[in-house]
C-alpha cells in the first residue's frame, strides 16, 4: 500500500509539471472588415463662395412735379409690369393738355384759311389778277401755319405724356422697396432732380456672381485648350449651389458670363450663373457656395471619408495583402462626389481597403478579413 500512495503522488506531481499545462491558446487574429474601391465616372468641381444679385434692378422716379394723391402698393410686395405704384394729382396736367389741345385746333384753323388763301391766289395768277409776289406770300404763310400745327402737336404729345407720367408703374416684374415719399409731399420731376419714390428688384430667374482665382482660370483653359472640358464663355456649364447653412446641394444653374479681364487688384476674374428662385426664397444680397463644373468626366476610384485617416501629413489608408497581412499605402485625394471621397493616387481598384476595424489594424499585423456588405 506504501508503494501505491508514492506512486500516485509522483503520477500527479508529473501531470503538474507537463509542458502542455504551461502553455495556453493563442489569441485569434483581429478581424476588420474590408472593401474594394468604388469605381464610377465622376467630374470635378471647383467651389467658391458666391452672392446673389438681381438680374434686372430699377429705381423708380418721378418723372414730373406735384403732390402725390396716393401710394397703390403694400411696402415690400410682388408687383408685375403695368401695376399702379403712385399718382401723383394729374390736375395742373390736366389743365395743361386741354391748353393745348386749343392751340392745337387754332393753329389747324389758321393752316386751314392759309392753304384756301394761298389756292385763291394762285388761281388768281393764272390771268395775272395778282402778282407772283402775292402768291410767294401766301405760300410762305400756308408754310408757316403748318409749323405752327406740328408745333402745337409737339406741345400736345408732351402734356399728354406729362399728364401719363402722373401714373407712376413699375416697368419691371419683381419684389418692391418700401415707399420712400408718403402721400401729400411735393416730389420733383425730372427736369428738376428726380425725386426717388421706391425700387424693384427681379425676383426669378436670379445671377450669382463669383471670383475665381489665376490658377483656377488657366487650368479650366487648359481643359478647354485639350477639348477636355467645354468653357463656360461659350457653353452654359452646369453649377451647383447651397445656400448659407445648407451641406447639400439644394439648387442648380448654369452659367452665362465670364468678364474679360482679371480684377489687377485681387487677382480674380468674375463668372457669373443664372439660377432659378420660382419660389422666392433668395433674396439679391445673399451669399452661397456655388460649384462650378471643373473637369471633363473620368473613372475613378473612390472610398468613403472613415477609411482615410493621418500619418503625421500624410493621408493614408489601410490595406489588406494577398496573405490578409494589414500594409499602409499613402494616398492622394479628390473632391467628394455623392459622399464618397475620390482617390487620385495611390489604390488599384481590385485593393482590400480596410473600411472598418481601423483601430485593429497594425501594419504587419495577420487579420481575419470580412468582406463589407454591398
Amino acid at each position: 500500500m506504501r508503494h501505491f500512495a508514492i506512486a500516485s503522488v509522483l503520477t500527479v506531481v508529473m501531470a503538474g509539471c507537463s509542458p502542455a499545462a504551461d502553455q495556453t491558446a493563442p489569441p485569434p487574429p483581429p478581424a476588420v472588415t474590408v472593401a474594394p474601391p468604388t469605381v464610377r465616372t465622376v467630374t470635378d468641381w471647383d467651389e467658391f463662395v458666391g452672392r446673389f444679385e438681381a438680374i434686372q434692378q430699377v429705381q423708380i422716379r418721378a418723372r414730373v412735379g406735384g403732390f402725390v394723391d396716393s401710394v397703390a402698393f403694400k411696402d415690400g410686395a410682388i408687383v408685375t409690369a403695368g401695376d399702379l405704384l403712385y399718382v401723383i394729382d394729374p390736375r395742373p396736367f390736366q389743365a395743361t393738355l386741354l391748353q393745348a389741345q386749343g392751340q392745337l385746333a387754332d393753329a389747324k384753323a389758321k393752316l386751314e384759311l392759309a392753304e384756301r388763301e394761298l389756292a385763291r391766289a394762285a388761281e388768281l395768277n393764272r390771268t395775272q389778277a395778282v402778282s407772283d409776289a402775292v402768291v410767294d406770300q401766301r405760300r410762305q404763310q400756308s408754310e408757316a401755319a403748318q409749323a405752327a400745327v406740328l408745333q402745337a402737336e409737339g406741345t400736345m404729345k408732351r402734356a399728354e405724356l406729362d399728364l401719363s407720367f402722373t401714373r407712376v408703374t413699375a416697368p419691371i416684374d419683381g419684389r418692391v422697396s418700401r415707399h420712400l415719399v408718403s402721400v401729400g409731399n411735393l416730389v420733383q420731376g425730372a427736369d428738376g432732380g428726380s425725386t426717388l419714390l421706391t425700387s424693384i428688384v427681379s425676383m426669378d430667374p436670379i445671377h450669382i456672381y463669383f471670383d475665381m482665382d489665376e490658377a483656377t482660370y488657366l487650368k479650366n483653359n487648359r481643359l478647354w485648350h485639350e477639348g477636355r472640358r467645354p468653357s463656360s464663355r461659350d457653353t452654359p456649364n452646369p453649377v451647383q449651389i447651397m445656400l448659407s447653412g445648407e451641406t447639400r446641394i439644394s439648387r442648380e444653374g448654369k452659367m452665362d458670363f465670364i468678364d474679360n479681364r482679371l480684377d489687377v487688384a485681387t487677382g480674380t476674374l468674375r463668372g457669373r450663373a443664372v439660377v432659378s428662385n420660382t419660389d422666392l426664397s433668395i433674396l439679391p444680397g445673399q451669399f452661397a457656395r456655388i460649384r462650378v463644373i471643373g473637369s471633363g468626366p473620368y473613372d475613378a476610384l473612390l472610398l468613403p471619408d472613415t477609411a482615410i485617416t493621418n500619418d503625421q501629413s500624410r493621408k493614408i489608408v489601410f490595406v489588406v495583402n494577398k496573405d490578409d497581412v494589414i500594409e499602409m499605402r499613402p494616398v492622394t485625394l479628390g473632391p467628394l462626389d455623392g459622399g464618397l471621397r475620390v482617390v487620385r493616387e495611390g489604390l488599384q481598384k481590385d485593393d482590400r481597403v480596410v473600411v472598418d476595424g481601423l483601430q485593429r489594424a497594425r501594419v504587419g499585423t495577420k487579420v481575419t478579413v470580412q468582406m463589407a456588405k454591398s
